[in-house]
């Protein structure tokens, strides 16, 4: 596949980078578990980045793009679901977006203005009053909430539930890799600057051919995740989530042990990627889930 971009989205994926750099610095003394970007979010919404895949020119491949770019950032914003799912399904839909599964908490739920409520092979919109949502403490690098209320729901057709589950799929994977690549980056610096032995971890073999597949594995989510936001299929999509919830899980415990001790302290800032690569490896029904989309989309026996 050819991943050239046109220069619509070469130029608009090069002012994601430039606001990006603004962001990508850690506030002094944080220590917690989330970092918002509440500033980040009103520059996104000022120069109307939330509807670019709207754009023809652009498309769901450029806002893949923006959000792989935007999750390396340590602060975290909703925008994988408003960026590619909303402009598909229904641009009106106020935002931020989020998804509830099995009436289970889930990211950005607290402050959602539109909730797709997943609950077995049935999908449904709401969009929720102050009383109908609450955050939740959370051990994940993400601001969790969970619905209280009984707000209204309108049910999707099964063509709208099968679209929003295939776009669902991609912005995992497209969030995913970003958050696969800044975990990697990060480790990458603290083995360049980590010494034992008298010389940079990083120069040790054993590691770097570690840190080696990650990369491939990480590189391989990102492919993945552009084509099937080019093509749009469902098993594409099905494909790009399930590699993306794989290679995580894989990525996760190699980098947290090449930090040692301190990959599993707050003063280290890894967790804000790998926390939030935990909160979506249960996502969408997690791998077996994807495995089984996977085997029906490609494999499927006609009779």
């Amino acid at each position: 596949m050819d991943f050239s971009l046109n220069p619509d989205q070469a130029a608009i994926v090069a002012a994601i980078d430039r606001l990006a750099q603004q962001f990508e610095q850690m506030p002094t003394g944080f220590d917690g578990f989330v970092l918002p970007g509440d500033e980040l979010e009103k520059e996104l919404e000022l120069a109307q980045y939330f509807d670019l895949a709207a754009v023809p020119e652009l498309g769901p491949v450029a806002a893949a793009l923006a959000i792989e770019r935007l999750s390396r950032l340590p602060c975290t914003v909703e925008v994988a679901l408003s960026m590619l799912l909303r402009p598909a399904i229904n641009p009106e839909w106020p935002r931020p977006v989020a998804t509830v599964e099995q009436g289970r908490p889930g990211r950005f739920v607290a402050t959602a203005k539109t909730l797709v409520l997943i609950d077995a092979e049935s999908v449904s919109v709401a969009h929720p009053g102050g009383n109908d949502v609450e955050a939740v403490e959370s051990l994940y690098a993400y601001p969790m909430g969970r619905v209280t209320g009984e707000p209204a729901r309108e049910k999707m057709t099964t063509e709208q539930a099968a679209r929003t589950r295939t776009l669902l799929r991609i912005a995992c994977a497209a969030e995913m890799a970003g958050l696969l690549q800044a975990a990697i980056d990060a480790t990458v610096e603290h083995l360049t600057v980590r010494k034992q032995f008298g010389r940079p971890l990083g120069t040790f073999q054993a590691l770097r051919h570690r840190m080696a597949e990650c990369a491939v594995l990480a590189g391989g989510v990102k492919n993945l995740a552009l084509k099937a936001a080019y093509t749009g299929d469902a098993g594409d999509a099905a494909l790009a989530a399930l590699q993306a919830q794989h290679s995580a899980s894989r990525v996760v415990y190699d980098v947290h042990q090449m930090f040692g001790a301190m990959g599993m302290t707050l003063e280290m800032p890894l967790h804000l990627w790998t926390y939030r690569m935990k909160a979506l490896l249960s996502e969408l029904g997690g791998r077996g889930a994807q495995a089984a989309a996977v085997a029906q989309h490609y494999f499927a026996v006609t009779k």
